[in-house]
């Protein structure tokens, strides 16, 4: 049977299955524990028993003291639940307390989605993983050509990272992934930085609305509430200005099996014209006519998230409830 945990001073609960340590568990449950290698050679993580029982699994080079011993700490990459816990850990509440990190990251796939678009996914050592918050973008580099990306997954997931690399004349970086990169080939990550984060205590429902690859970190947003079991109702807006511009559809309409309240809007337009966004918001206003009862995410170009924020806080949604990313 797993094991509860409970998180103080936060009150997040987790379950802990099997030999999965209590960091993994947690990660998986979408909480921003601290952390740092994950291995067992930082501390980063430790944290104080308050109650019940743990079980080391794995080995580890950080020697926690015997006065720190005495007092429950122990690591959370290398202890497992032996009965329900009550834990005292740290954890990020807002996005600027996760620290910038640079990570040498191999090439795990490159996917073609559509002849302008790419899956770049990439995986960190197993001793250094980035920490990040769903929403947040970090810049990627091959040599002296960089460029930065929305991360397009879930932090639960921190060793494996996926990005939407957009086939853009002049990107020194998108011609290297439409190139010559391929398996096992070294891309530099630095970051994470942007504040477009989920309000994770918050209990409205979700409204997200993308424009082309704004897509990118609204499935982020998206996966990081469905592991906290956060997006009890969701709807989401994808609107595509080129031909094949929904380069995930069937991702987006396969959430329906995992969420009992979400709705997927496919949106497409011949270009980012005002009236084209007009008549989006006009929809969306018509379709959602109590706006002022969600927690509202928009990512995509600047002028569309100016036409729909215009559009939103007209149509009353709170300031505090909206967020934007420029894509």
């Amino acid at each position: 049977m797993p094991n509860s945990v409970l998180l103080q001073p936060s009150h997040h609960t987790f379950l802990v299955n099997g030999a999965d340590s209590l960091l993994e568990a947690g990660l998986r449950a979408g909480l921003a524990m601290n952390y740092g290698c994950s291995s067992g050679n930082c501390g980063l993580c430790k944290a104080r028993i308050v109650s019940g029982q743990v079980e080391k699994i794995r080995h580890q080079d950080y020697v926690v003291s015997e006065a720190e011993k005495n007092q429950g700490y122990v690591l959370l990459c290398s202890h497992t639940a032996a009965s329900d816990l009550v834990i005292e850990v740290q954890e990020a509440n807002h996005a600027n307390e996760i620290q910038l990190q640079e990570i040498d990251a191999r090439v795990k796939e490159i996917k073609l989605l559509t002849d302008k678009v790419m899956l770049l996914h990439l995986q960190t050592p197993r001793t250094n993983r980035l920490r990040f918050m769903a929403g947040q973008s970090v810049a990627l580099s091959i040599g002296d050509d960089a460029s930065d990306y929305a991360i397009a997954s879930c932090p639960c997931d921190d060793r494996n990272l996926q990005f939407n690399i957009r086939n853009i004349p002049g990107n020194a970086f998108a011609a290297h992934v439409f190139g010559g990169l391929r398996n096992n080939d070294t891309v530099n990550v630095y970051g994470p930085v942007g504040e477009f984060v989920l309000k994770s205590e918050s209990t409205r429902p979700l409204l997200l609305l993308a424009c082309n690859s704004g897509f990118a970190p609204i499935k982020s947003l998206i996966e990081h509430a469905m592991s906290l079991e956060r997006a009890k109702s969701l709807h989401l807006y994808w609107l595509a200005t080129v031909q094949e511009g929904h380069y995930m559809a069937n991702w987006c309409r396969s959430w329906s099996d995992a969420l009992d309240n979400y709705h997927y809007h496919e949106l497409l337009a011949d270009s980012l014209q005002a009236s084209n966004l007009d008549q989006m918001m006009a929809q969306v206003i018509t379709e959602q006519p109590n706006l002022s009862q969600f927690d509202v995410y928009v990512a995509g170009p600047s002028r569309f998230i100016t036409n729909a924020r215009t559009a939103l806080l007209q149509n009353g949604v709170p300031s505090a409830q909206l967020a934007s990313a420029v894509i």
